[in-house]
């Protein structure tokens, strides 16, 4: 859509409300409400002023003033709203109209000018998989005398002892699949989708996960960088207030439950080039043409400091540990569920991708998939090729090696903080083609640092008094 049809839509379709969105720097959706009445031409032309000091990771309050301009192709009917409402995107300005370098989705477009200026290819599609929780109820408190959290769900294994039980809960590990009644959310999975359908969101599939106690899966179809950024954070909203609705609750924590498997957003990624497919060639270890190869050098190259991106919170951590399918070897593999990077066995041209398996969805999708596009690309320029830096390819179960096969593979970093100081090491990478700035990636790791890794690290823990209480 364009501005003129906007219009259009808000007077056929009896708007009442129009919200503007922007993205916060963690990667939360943020928002403002204008009548439908007060909404012209001019007003989508010219943005909305905020105050950018109260948006985390922007500003301070001494040069606050900034722009939210609508992006009309982003327009869609909210189907949550009281009254009918339209809801739009929006880029950030500075007053005189200069995008701004924290804003997460000017990074990704800038991403993908980069992308076009290279002559590598022209365009870049993206297929994330979200998994995520839905709980009954979750209740979390943290003060200066007592802290702890507990969430529960009726398929949850732990209440398979419960009065007046029937009985149907999934053991840890075994929710892959099941059909109802053990698979207690599939119909609220169907009404998630019914209202991602509505809000004109593709989807191709949705299923139980792995782990007990509601963990979920629905996929999206593909699409460029920063429309399917944009998706991601409509699917968050749109899956969270289905829930809502329905007196469940989604989370998308990597790690809310201990002695199960986690939640990641693995994430496809392809090149194309003038219409054609750039990682394809038949013959080749997985079909994997040489590009596609190099791109792959690139991401497991700059892992360490990728992850303080695509996977930036503390929980994240909790995740990337052995044991639950986790993808903690930096290696990659042909149709290898248990390496960083797989690559998805196709005879089909059009179909040929990567898998990086790593990221969670608490990264920020904008942000997350720059970031990996530029670490491929710069793998594809500096020939960076997998093999010859000892990251596979590894044809065997990465969890069931012997001590003397680990030894040689590379891990994922062990924690945020660590994360983060490989990141401070290597960065140079995201600053090609002034996709992100040393501003913003300082912002970042400062952001991180004090709001989350040192709240963290400064609280006791309640298994500390388990085991030091006695002492």
């Amino acid at each position: 859509m364009n501005v003129a049809e906007v219009i259009r839509l808000i007077r056929e379709q009896q708007i009442e409300m129009v919200d503007f969105h922007i993205v916060d720097l963690p990667g939360v959706w943020q928002h403002l409400t204008i009548p439908a009445a007060e909404v012209d031409e001019e007003l989508l032309q010219r943005g909305i002023p905020f105050d950018g000091s109260s948006i985390r990771g922007f500003r301070g309050i001494e040069e606050s003033d900034m722009v939210m301009v609508p992006d009309p192709s982003t327009a869609v009917i909210d189907p949550f709203g009281s009254v009918p409402t339209l809801s739009i995107m929006c880029d950030v300005t500075d007053p005189a109209g200069n995008p701004y370098g924290r804003d997460p989705r000017t990074i990704a477009r800038r991403a993908e000018a980069y992308l076009k200026e290279s002559g590598i290819a022209d365009v870049s599609y993206w297929g994330p998989e979200l998994e995520f929780f839905i709980f009954d109820t979750v209740r979390y408190f943290n003060q200066g005398h007592q802290s702890g959290y507990a969430v529960d769900s009726e398929e949850g294994h732990w209440n398979s002892g419960k009065e007046g039980g029937l009985g149907h809960t999934i053991r840890p590990k075994e929710g892959y699949f099941p059909v109802p009644p053990l698979d207690a959310t599939n119909a609220l999975r169907t009404a998630m989708v019914q209202a991602l359908r509505r809000a004109g969101v593709r989807v191709e599939m949705h299923h139980h996960e792995v782990a007990t106690a509601g963990q979920a899966e629905i996929d999206l179809r593909f699409n460029t960088l920063t429309a399917m950024a944009d998706t991601v954070l409509l699917y968050k909203y749109i899956l969270k207030n289905v829930a809502h609705q329905h007196g469940k609750t989604v989370t998308f924590m990597p790690k809310p439950l201990f002695g199960d498997n986690g939640s990641g957003m693995h994430v496809h990624s392809s090149l194309w080039k003038g219409g054609n497919p750039l990682f394809f060639q038949a013959g080749a270890y997985g079909n994997l043409s040489e590009i596609g190869l190099f791109y792959i050098g690139g991401i497991l190259s700059h892992a360490p400091a990728l992850l303080a991106l695509t996977n930036p919170s503390t929980n994240s951590y909790r995740r990337l540990v052995p044991g639950y399918e986790a993808p903690v070897n930096l290696v990659f593999s042909r149709g290898n569920r248990s390496a960083a990077v797989r690559i998805p066995v196709t005879d089909r041209p059009q179909a040929s991708r990567i898998e990086f398996r790593t990221p969670d969805s608490t990264s920020n999708p904008y942000l997350a998939f720059a970031a990996i596009l530029l670490a491929g690309l710069d793998g594809i320029r500096r020939r960076l090729d997998p093999r010859q830096l000892g990251f596979g390819p590894i044809d065997k179960n990465l969890y069931t090696l012997s001590a003397e096969e680990k030894a040689s593979i590379q891990s994922v970093p062990g924690s945020l903080e660590e994360a983060l100081r490989a990141l401070e090491q290597d960065h140079e990478f995201l600053l090609a083609g002034g996709v992100f700035s040393e501003d913003l990636l300082q912002t970042w790791i400062d952001y991180k640092r004090t709001q989350e890794v040192a709240q963290v690290n400064l609280r006791p823990h309640p298994m500390e008094f388990e085991l030091y209480y006695n002492i």
